[in-house]
């Protein structure tokens, strides 16, 4: 926001170097940028006017101009200008003046550019009218009917001729500029400003004043009809003014605008900048010819209607897009832009005035989608208080009435649906006390928020506070203790230590963290971090089925690009991504890992906080490298963390892996219940293809917040056995569906307390086990703590278990 001291000073008293107003605002929680002295550098540079112009003797672009200095003094100029015109007021650099530059399209030196008499074509000039730019104005400040030639000063500066141009415009003044933040809507207007400075420097506001003196009867509602139809817009407010003359503002008005970096177009344009300035309010104003049926009717757009804004672009629309339209057509994309149908001319005579209030998130996508940010768009995008629709709107109307280029109409049509109120929040004197480490007593917080302009109740400890409006981010009482903070003086503020009373601990999520990470490098993987974005073409490459949980993804109301435009809710793509890129740079094996943040949308309410959680994926691809180095990586880390009784359940319906060669991971809890890990798999050839994966690859996702409910690392001391052990092997045939977890569900079940360890050592296929078979192989382990065990007790328990192998899975004994 730039503010511009002089005009700062309409509204709040007071009388600082501006170095100092700079150092306080800055104090008091104001983000400075930059501090730029305006109408510096010229000198001898007067104002004067043309009398009269003759075509150049020796030229067809030149003409010579006589000019009135005052005084009975004239030069002779010769100027290419095409603007100029006999009875033009004009700046005029006499022989030895200085200008700040850029001349002739030269570079702006140090010190500014020296002015000297001399011929152009045969022809004495004594002296160079000025363009805006060689007085040290911006191209894009520079007044509408100026901007390519010489400055022409609007109004009446007969008594003014022969003096310093820089005094009589009263030139000199500040461009302070704010940077913002997206808290502080409020802040992007001049009364914004004005109230933090008179909070800072303990002073009154002065408001502009908005109260019409001349209205005439006839009323507003007889001119203009408006009907809101979308919830995307709060309030409508329209004005109407008649017998209105369209001519350049005059030089305050247009002073002021220069100041704060806006191009003065003419008075009626002009007023409503002002305002938007002025108010932080942007307006817009509409020839009521161009409206249709002088009906405004509020409207989102239809997918692919197609409407050209001011700029002269024609743009396609779609149906989120909310538009201002009339009775047959769209006049003005909402927020946004106005339309090229409905701009004012040199001949309008009747003007509606649009002071709107948008939902913010709509104008910040339509003004994404079309590529398209102006003034008002980038005000309506951080929130604009509906209050301030119809005091921006009256305000606009007693500056026409002060400019008198206009007749205001009674009243105004105001569509107002759910009025909206600042929230009263309770905050409590020891509490902002104890957060700020002072000890400042009531009476001054109630100073300091009064002073603010908020309305402060309520007694002994508590400040029930109601603030203006316009102040959107006072929602809690923590709010309070940084408005307290930031007036009292952050400089201020003494220097504390905690005291200590908070035992600070890592929780378990952390330390499970970190011992992952040691164990899966202590395996030979490296660790990962991939963005925490997506969107569905991440998802389709990856195999994600269209009706799966995993699109429910989380949105960005603002994203960067199409590419990260939805928050992830897996990590898999991302170590897809990873293992592609690593492949396509001839890196021959990988093993990696990644502990991430995933988030899902909220399915029950939208309109509540996503659900975040952690996720553990592990990747991998190179020789030697398959599908039980990853099982057994995974069931390594497993049982080092503490979980016990681990299920691999064969899964054939996720896309992202080979149907044959996938499983759910999951572990059944003492109470029964099934609770599911994650999932592991080789990569669907489809899907490595669509990540650029030339060769085998494998990975697994599982979710690290119930690993954390589930893990148990304490550490329990066994005596080490005295007595041996037995081991026995049994081979099975059994059919192909049988699974290896199943055969060692039933052993376990099946055993006493003989049984120590059970492990599969072979899997067979092959004609020697038949069609549909399939042939496998575990050691089995016998022990008794107390004393040595027999053969016959062992063969005993032996035969139990392979009873029961052929009960309850139909298992043979493999004799060959």
């Amino acid at each position: 926001m730039i503010v511009s001291y002089k005009w700062l000073k309409d509204y709040v008293n007071i009388d600082v170097p501006v170095k100092e107003f700079c150092d306080k605002m800055i104090m008091s929680g104001s983000n400075l940028e930059t501090c730029k002295a305006m109408g510096e550098g010229i000198e001898n540079v007067k104002i004067g006017r043309i009398e009269k112009i003759e075509k150049h003797p020796n030229a067809d672009k030149l003409v010579v101009c006589r000019v009135d200095m005052g005084g009975g003094e004239s030069l002779q100029i010769v100027t290419s200008a095409p603007n100029v015109y006999e009875g033009a007021f004009v700046p005029v650099a006499v022989d030895g003046a200085v200008v700040p530059g850029p001349l002739h399209g030269q570079p702006k030196v140090e010190g500014g550019v020296k002015i000297s008499r001399g011929e152009m074509r045969g022809v004495l000039s004594e002296g160079m009218m000025c363009g805006p730019q060689e007085l040290g104005l911006s191209d894009k400040v520079a007044p509408i009917n100026s901007k390519d030639g010489i400055w022409l000063l609007e109004g009446d500066w007969s008594d003014h001729l022969g003096e310093d141009v820089d005094k009589a415009l009263d030139l000199h003044d500040y461009a302070v500029d704010f940077e913002i933040t997206p808290n502080r809507p409020d802040c992007l207007s001049m009364l914004g400003m004005a109230r933090e400075a008179a909070a800072t420097f303990g002073t009154k506001m002065i408001y502009p004043d908005t109260e019409c003196e001349k209205v005439i009867s006839e009323k507003a509602s007889d001119y203009i009809k408006v009907d809101v139809n979308s919830d995307l817009c709060k309030r409508y407010t329209a004005r109407v003014i008649k017998n209105v003359k369209i001519e350049q503002s005059p030089w305050w008005l247009q002073k002021r605008l220069m100041a704060a970096g806006m191009r003065p177009i003419n008075n009626i344009v002009d007023i409503t900048n002002f305002v938007m300035l002025e108010y932080g309010q942007p307006l817009h104003a509409f020839d009521i010819r161009s409206l249709a049926g002088a009906h405004i009717i509020v409207d989102t757009a239809k997918d692919g209607d197609r409407f050209t804004t001011l700029d002269g672009t024609e743009r396609e629309l779609t149906s989120d897009m909310l538009m201002i339209n009339d009775a047959e057509k769209p006049v003005a994309v909402a927020g946004v832009m106005g339309g090229l149908n409905s701009e004012i001319e040199s001949d309008t005579t009747t003007v509606v005035i649009e002071s709107a209030t948008f939902v913010a998130d709509s104008v910040r996508k339509t003004s994404k989608k079309l590529g398209l940010r102006t003034e008002a768009s980038g005000r309506y995008e951080k929130g604009i208080d509906p209050n301030l629709c119809e005091k921006a709107a009256d305000r606009v109307c007693k500056l026409v009435e002060m400019l008198g280029c206009g007749e205001v109409l009674t009243g105004s049509v105001d569509v107002y649906k759910n009025p909206e109120t600042a929230p009263t929040v309770t905050a409590r004197v020891s509490r902002i006390n104890r957060v700020l480490g002072i000890d400042l007593g009531r009476g001054d917080m109630v100073k300091i928020l009064e002073g603010l302009e908020m309305k402060v109740e309520g007694t002994g400890d508590e400040l029930i506070v109601t603030p203006p409006s316009v102040r959107q981010d006072l929602l809690e009482e923590v709010d309070y203790v940084e408005e307290i903070a930031r007036m009292y003086g952050y400089d201020n503020l003494p220097m504390t230590l905690p005291d200590l009373q908070t035992k600070a601990e890592f929780s378990k999520s952390w330390l499970l963290r970190d011992f992952v990470r040691e164990t899966l490098c202590a395996m030979g993987a490296n660790e990962i971090q991939t963005f925490s974005f997506m969107n569905n073409k991440t998802l389709d490459a990856a195999g994600i089925a269209k009706d799966s949980w995993e699109r429910a993804m989380v949105e960005l109301i603002n994203p960067m690009g199409e590419d990260t435009a939805s928050m992830r809710t897996i990590l898999t793509p991302g170590m897809l991504e990873v293992l592609g890129r690593n492949y396509s740079r001839n890196v021959e094996a990988v093993r990696a890992y990644e502990i991430g943040t995933v988030f899902m949308k909220n399915m029950i309410d939208e309109n509540q906080l996503p659900h975040e959680s952690l996720d553990l994926t592990i990747g991998l691809y190179g020789e030697g490298e398959d599908f039980f180095t990853l099982k057994g990586m995974v069931e390594a880390l497993l049982d080092r963390i503490g979980i016990e009784g681990v299920i691999y359940t064969p899964e054939s319906e996720y896309g992202v892996y080979h149907p044959g060669r996938c499983a759910r991971i999951s572990v059944k809890t003492e109470a029964g219940e099934e609770i599911e890990l994650g999932i592991m798999g080789e990569v669907h050839p489809d899907v490595a293809e669509n990540f650029a994966i030339g060769t085998r690859a494998y990975c697994a996702e599982l979710f690290f917040n119930v690993l954390v409910e589930l893990s148990g690392r304490e550490i329990q001391y066994h005596q080490p056995p005295k007595y041996p052990s037995i081991t026995r092997d049994i081979a099975l045939v059994v059919d192909e569906d049988v699974t290896v977890g199943q055969m060692e569900d039933v052993i376990h079940e099946a055993a006493d307390e003989l049984l120590r360890d059970v492990k599969l050592f072979d899997i067979y296929r092959g004609a020697q086990v038949g069609e549909g078979k399939k042939s496998v192989a575990f050691s089995l382990t016998y022990r008794h703590d107390d004393r040595t065990l027999t053969d016959e007790e062992a063969d005993r328990e032996h035969a139990l278990i392979a009873d029961a192998l052929r009960d309850k899975v139909g298992a043979k004994i493999r004799d060959n």
